[in-house]
């Protein structure tokens, strides 16, 4: 049997399909993107405490807020696949900017335990002007959801496409830590699809501008800072302070140090006597680590010694290990700090008079003895300015030690590596202190080199090296017997000004006791 269509069924269907899809509440808020003024909205967001906000007469704030500037896609065990961004486990309220739209995840449980889903307009506004004072506040200069001129959307749901890019704001790794995750929308469920992704020309870090993440909670609840001062302040900031970075960059730098200045002065001192030919392949061997880019050095140590080489295999084999370890960091500190203590020795050995290093030898002095006692003390002011800055040097090493050491706090993670991840991770504050830091120790370097050159040149301006005050009365008087020179008396004269006594005769005739001589060498020597 037919049923009749009459009116009255056709208009209760009507009514009974428009009542089920009322019923179904939208997943994005309002199904599409949301893009409004609010300007007016900003100006009544307050700050209570760091990482904190709250808005005039609303119900609800943001406490815990971090933004995040970089995530990762390099594939870690236990970790979920795809482009990451690590997430607090308390964040509900997750900000990924696209290129396209900027998403807003929310909880649903939290939003209707505080009786906001699903969200209205005049709350949506609220909590967007929130999210955007907070995000200039920890942008450092970075770009700002504020000035962008794309929508957002409220994201309720855990995954979400939009376009190429799938997200998941609620991916855990095997030790239960929380992941905001992007994957490509085109491969098979559960997997990432980052080897197609990229075949496919797709970038997935791309797909994550940066990201913010804080908390939803009652306005009640939001931290409030008690008034502090400037000394409480800093003392809590300090305290807060991871010091590994600097331990481990004053142990590897120290002994790059020992290394390149015991190593630099040996490698300039037989340089310098090596024939013309071989010096310049010597020379170009050992200042070409100064010349290349730090990252080149730290890629040729890792083919090095990595299992790639024999080298490398051979010291596996052995048990020694260097790859990604502290000494692998200690390492890269000698190859960038070894070319300054050799270059700044050489120069030091080479301007030396020659004639004088020649008069030793003729008088029986073995070349060991010659550098020990002759060029070492006169090229030392130059040799002490090298060696300062090879410690620097070592100080503020970065791309060949995080190519060949790695980052792995308290063992290979030094101050420049520290400022990097820091600043990545969003911790502004303590990149900022380690910057300060390095600039300061920079600065004690520089003062350092000019005093001590400062000092040595007021020796030599006086007419008296520093290492001859206290052989100069004695070896002073027989040097003047040796060589038949008299003191000037009159007063007009320069107090170091000397007279040979033949001026009578024609002056400046060469006339030296060979004997006299050779005491003075051995007092000085001694």
């Amino acid at each position: 049997m037919r049923l009749a269509c009459t009116p009255a069924r056709v208009l209760a269907s009507i009514i009974i399909a428009l009542v089920c899809i009322a019923a179904v509440q939208p997943r994005a808020y309002a199904g599409e993107a949301v893009q409004r003024n609010y300007s007016d909205y900003l100006d009544r967001v307050e700050v209570p405490s760091e990482g904190s906000a709250t808005f005039e007469g609303s119900t609800f704030g943001l406490t815990g807020f971090e933004r995040l500037a970089k995530g990762t896609a390099r594939s870690v065990d236990g970790a979920p696949e795809g482009y990451r961004i690590p997430l607090s486990d308390q964040a509900s309220v997750v900000v990924i900017r696209t290129p396209e739209m900027t998403l807003v995840h929310i909880d649903e449980g939290v939003a209707q335990q505080l009786g906001l889903y699903p969200f209205v307009s005049e709350s949506d506004f609220v909590l967007w002007s929130m999210i955007c004072v907070l995000d200039e506040e920890a942008s450092m200069g970075g770009a700002l959801l504020s000035s962008m001129d794309v929508p957002y959307m409220l994201v309720y749901d855990d995954v979400f496409t939009i376009g190429d890019c799938r997200y998941r704001f609620n991916a855990r790794a095997a030790d239960g830590s929380r992941f905001a995750t992007v994957t490509w929308a085109a491969a098979p469920e559960g997997q990432a699809g980052v080897e197609q992704a990229r075949a496919a020309g797709i970038d997935l870090g791309a797909g994550a501008l940066w990201c913010d993440y804080a908390e939803l909670v009652p306005a009640a609840d939001v931290v409030t800072d008690a008034p502090v001062g400037p000394t409480e302040r800093a003392a809590e900031f300090l305290s807060s302070i991871d010091f590994r970075p600097f331990w481990v960059s004053l142990k590897t730098s120290g002994l790059a140090l020992v290394i390149s200045f015991v190593f630099g002065l040996l490698a300039a001192w037989r340089v310098m006597g090596t024939s013309s030919r071989i010096k310049g392949l010597l020379d170009s061997f050992f200042t070409i680590p100064m010349v290349l880019p730090p990252t080149v050095c730290g890629f040729l140590l890792l083919m090095i010694f990595g299992q790639s080489t024999a080298v490398g295999r051979w010291f596996i084999a052995h048990g020694v290990s260097l790859v990604f370890t502290w000494q692998a960091a200690a390492i890269a500190a000698v190859v960038v700090s070894f070319p300054l203590v050799y270059r700044t020795a050489l120069g030091a050995f080479e301007s030396l008079d020659a004639r004088m290093l020649d008069a030793a030898r003729t008088l029986g002095w073995s070349e060991s003895r010659i550098f020990r006692k002759i060029m070492l003390p006169l090229a030392w002011p130059s040799i002490a300015a090298g060696t300062v800055l090879a410690f620097a040097r070592a100080m503020g090493e970065f791309g060949c030690t995080l190519f060949f050491a790695g980052n792995y706090t308290g063992i290979t993670q030094t101050i420049p590596i520290a400022i990097y991840f820091e600043w990545m991770g969003g911790n502004t504050s303590v990149a900022l202190f380690w910057v300060v830091v390095v600039i300061a120790f920079s600065f004690l370097v520089v003062w350092g080199i000019n005093a001590y050159t400062a000092r040595h040149q007021g020796y030599r301006d006086g007419g008296t090296a520093p290492g001859a005050l206290r052989c100069a009365s004695v070896a002073g008087r027989r040097c003047d017997r040796a060589c038949g020179v008299s003191r000037l008396a009159d007063s007009g004269a320069r107090p170091d000004s000397v007279r040979d006594g033949l001026e009578e005769t024609g002056g400046d005739a060469l006339c030296i006791d060979r004997e006299a001589l050779r005491s003075l060498f051995e007092d000085g020597a001694a």
